[in-house]
């Protein structure tokens, strides 16, 4: 039978395992959560973490907490920010809707480490106390909502973002790659008339980069956050200036600035900064599920699909068909984009979950915002590196289904009129010739007029 110690708290005593960092707070949270058996997300705690032992440093420097317990504490905070502490963080992710279950295992699991350090052991609570000492100046309600902002901000910053500028980039390079080769355009999943498959890469490189740019527009809002808030939003209990001098401490470690929201009361009460970014979050996965449908469509095959494009073989599509390959990066873009958009639904209605001074579904939309920035980060960088960089251009696939097209037929239809132009459509598919070749037999134009009124290179534009 595993060792426990007895640990005390407001409400009396419980048990925890005798080796366990965590207290009295987590344990019951513990028991009173066995719901989904995911813990919260571990950007957060390392968010989370990076701002108490920002706080420590700040109550020190203000003689608020003497500096061989701050000194402690910030140890701690480091170690579990590194990731070294993970398993000492088994709250549920669907929990108290402040996130106070969250906030008091991080207290305690701090104080706990730093008494270690100080040579005490675990379970006192003194010299450092998790709520006396790690949560000076600070209450879940602003400290929870103001790590989610920092998790989803360094998120994007240093996993997103950089994955779409790469995508963006190697499509840009194939639309170059591709300019020459003309194929056939498509509108309703029927033929249409000539594109260069250039441009079509060109297009997929501009919605990735149209979808960063809307994903920076979400820094403004996420940069805000309730620190100082405390409670409800008054800042009871934190000096003027701390929330400031913590936040300024956060930007550093993190290279990303972070400010005191500018009216506290919103920052406590509504996560609707949170629920633009998810939107945001969406629309780029409805970009890139658009895409990777079409790199699908494209490559599909290889001999009685569309063949424009080979996507890289990359693993054994069929347990029963031998030689069978599957597009499976665009597969998983298609998932994810589905997660995503799903993930965003659960924000918004998150979001409504703010009763007057606070909200009480920060975790869902924790759990939900962090999934859908990582998750759409893993897709982005796996389908440039997976999939858009080593996928080739099939030209001559595609000059074959240019030249048999009966949309051919657009470019005529100025010159001949267009009931004309449609009765050379109906009868080169009745027939199985080509427009070309109807239009030659009936005479409409002179050689020289339908040869380049037929150009498919010049029906492309530029």
């Amino acid at each position: 039978m595993a060792k426990t110690r007895t640990e005390s708290d407001s409400m009396g005593e419980v048990q925890v395992p005798a080796a366990a960092y965590y207290g009295a707070s987590t344990q019951r949270a513990v028991m009173n959560f066995p719901v989904s058996g995911v813990p919260m997300p571990k950007r957060l705690l390392r968010a989370l973490a990076i701002l108490k032992g920002a706080a420590a440093r700040v109550n020190a420097k203000r003689g608020r907490l003497a500096p061989r317990l701050a000194r402690a504490i910030e140890r701690a905070a480091s170690e579990v920010a590194e990731g070294r502490h993970d398993r000492e963080f088994p709250v549920d992710v669907f929990q108290t809707g402040s996130g106070t279950s969250t906030n008091m295992n991080m207290n305690e699991v701090l104080a706990n480490r730093a008494n270690e350090i100080l040579g005490h052991p675990l379970g006192l609570k003194k010299p450092v106390h998790p709520n006396d000492h790690v949560n000076l100046g600070q209450s879940s309600n602003d400290v929870f909502p103001t790590a989610l902002h920092v998790a989803a901000l360094e998120g994007i910053e240093r996993d997103l973002l950089p994955a779409l500028k790469d995508l963006r980039t190697s499509l840009a390079a194939k639309a170059k790659a591709f300019d020459r080769i003309v194929k056939i355009g498509r509108t309703h999943l029927q033929d249409a008339v000539p594109v260069r498959l250039g441009q079509e890469f060109s297009g997929y490189a501009s919605q990735v980069a149209d979808a960063a740019a809307r994903i920076e527009a979400v820094r403004a809002g996420l940069s805000e956050v309730a620190l100082g808030g405390t409670a409800v939003g008054t800042g009871l209990n934190a000096p003027p200036g701390f929330a400031a001098a913590v936040l300024s401490d956060v930007s550093r470690t993190t290279g990303i600035r972070f400010r005191p929201a500018k009216n506290l009361f919103a920052q406590l009460a509504a996560r609707d900064a949170c629920v633009f970014a998810s939107g945001a979050l969406k629309a780029c996965a409805v970009s890139l599920a658009k895409i990777a449908n079409d790199l699908r469509w494209l490559g599909s095959g290889p001999r009685c699909g569309l063949g424009e494009i080979a996507l890289p073989d990359l693993q054994p599509g069929s347990s029963i068909m031998p030689g069978k390959v599957n597009p499976v990066i665009p597969e998983m873009v298609l998932q994810v984009a589905a997660q995503v958009a799903g993930n965003d639904v659960s924000v918004a209605i998150g979001g409504m979950g703010g009763h007057f001074e606070l909200n009480m579904a920060q975790p869902l939309v924790a759990r939900n915002l962090l999934e859908s920035v990582a998750i759409l980060a893993a897709a982005s960088r796996l389908l440039d590196r997976r999939c858009v960089r080593s996928l080739r251009a099939d030209a001559k696939r595609c000059a074959e289904s240019v030249e048999k097209s009966l949309m051919m037929v657009t470019a005529l239809a100025p010159s001949i009129g267009y009931d004309a132009a449609a009765s050379v459509a109906k009868e080169a598919h009745r027939t199985g010739k080509t427009v070309r070749e109807i239009a030659t037999a009936r005479n409409l134009l002179p050689a020289a007029a339908l040869r380049r009124l037929l150009d498919a290179r010049r029906m492309t534009g530029r």
